[in-house]
């Protein structure tokens, strides 16, 4: 099993842990990795991201989504309309 985020490549990191003496012994830093199913072109695929990588997926599908939304608004209704509604429901002061 391997350690790695398919996306940024993000592995194992090597260090120490030092003591209030200064005293070093060897530590393994591990990447926080998640399974995750990404839908990328039409294709589900199962990946193992780390949470940074997994944030920014989830930020660009919510993003997909509105933008999607917002096409499909503006096909149903015209802008003339749009226009009209938001003057109505933004109070005049």
């Amino acid at each position: 099993m391997a350690l790695k985020c398919d996306n940024c490549e993000k592995g194992i990191m090597y260090g120490h842990n030092v003591s209030h003496s200064k005293r070093r012994t060897r530590k393994i830093f591990k990447p926080n990795l998640h399974k995750a199913k990404v839908v990328i072109n039409g294709i589900s695929k199962s990946m193992k991201l780390c949470t940074k990588c997994l944030r920014m997926v989830k930020t660009a599908m919510q993003a997909s989504v509105i933008a999607k939304s917002a096409a499909q608004l503006a096909k149903s209704v015209d802008s003339n309309s749009i226009k009209t509604q938001v003057a109505t429901e933004i109070p005049q002061a």
